[in-house]
């Protein structure tokens, strides 16, 4: 265990920065993966997000003496970092909100695998030091996200989404020829024309998710809907709004259909995906699925994100593959 006092040039920034400049033999996986499992201590209080730290707190590392003590070659050049217009673009923003757009490939927040995340990024090259995800989507999903630049924009933002006050929709390539009528067809608020199919989600302690038609004991109802936005050599591309928002719901619920999303290795077949190629002629590196719009509803007028009332934010996908 090592500990430090947090001074001027530390202050303010998140604490597996301030750790690393204060050691700098520690890797930045090693730092998440202690946050993890609480071994860090601020003030003497267990810690498992990366929260900004302030001068003169105690900051206690509880790792292995052998990971301060590496030898840390200066001199080697290291890679550059990718600026945040490289991980992301902002779409549009308000007072308190970013709508942004994020690159496929790079996770959300942190995690023991990994090392950047969108959410780092944006605090450390905005002068939103205490931005906060509203949402989430998975690190290989790339698209639309909302991030609040401060507590308050926080609560505002995740009370809409309690109030269904947010619709949240994807597009996706899918392997195979879908049919258009799977499902209950369904008015959606925009009047758009789509089917609803309901399921039942089981997620295992493991992380592991099954799909079942029938629910049994532990199992979550889940629903979508999609509309067929067009049929291609082998595959189709469909819109999806989610109603619930479960763990890969849009990715199982498909593959449990028989029409897994282009480029899914977990719940598509790695063999099917290496018959397609991307556009330049090679492997498709990521699963073809988009957060492509973001419709907010009615926002009452107490909520502090009401210029967004009645609002579509919307994005075109950016497959690996020519439709």
């Amino acid at each position: 265990m090592r500990s430090f006092i947090v001074n001027g040039s530390q202050s303010g920034e998140h604490v597996v920065k301030a750790c690393s400049m204060q050691y700098p033999a520690l890797k930045n996986a090693d730092l998440y993966r202690a946050l993890k499992h609480k071994d860090i201590r601020i003030d003497g209080k267990k810690v498992s997000s990366d929260i900004t730290v302030y001068e003169d707190q105690e900051v206690q590392v509880w790792l292995p003496d052998s990971l301060f003590d590496a030898k840390v070659d200066f001199s080697a050049k290291s890679p550059a970092k990718k600026s945040s217009m490289d991980d992301y673009r902002v779409v549009a923003q308000t007072d308190s909100l970013l709508i942004l757009n994020k690159r496929q490939g790079l996770a959300v927040h942190s995690g023991a695998t990994t090392e950047e995340n969108l959410i780092d990024i944006v605090r450390r090259q905005s002068k939103f030091r205490d931005a906060e995800l509203v949402h989430r989507i998975d690190m290989n999903t790339g698209g639309l996200i909302i991030v609040a630049k401060n507590k308050a924009a926080l609560e505002d933002a995740v009370a809409l989404f309690k109030k269904d006050l947010v619709i949240k929709r994807y597009r996706c390539l899918v392997v195979g020829r879908i049919p258009a009528d799977i499902g209950e067809p369904v008015v959606c608020t925009d009047e758009a024309l789509m089917c609803e199919i309901n399921s039942y989600l089981e997620k295992t302690k493991s992380g592991s998710v099954y799909i079942h038609d029938e629910r049994k004991d532990g199992d979550l109802p889940i629903s979508t809907r999609y509309r067929v936005l067009g049929y291609y050599h082998g595959f189709s591309e469909i819109e999806c709004e989610l109603i619930t928002g479960r763990t890969h719901q849009i990715r199982a619920q498909f593959a449990h259909l028989g029409y897994p999303i282009l480029g899914d290795g977990n719940y598509g077949r790695n063999q099917v995906n290496l018959g397609f190629r991307n556009k330049e002629g090679g492997k498709i590196r990521h699963q073809q699925l988009w957060s492509t719009s973001l419709i907010f509803g009615k926002i009452p007028a107490d909520n502090m994100h009401r210029e967004l009332s009645g609002r579509k934010f919307s994005i075109e996908p950016s497959y690996e593959v020519e439709l």
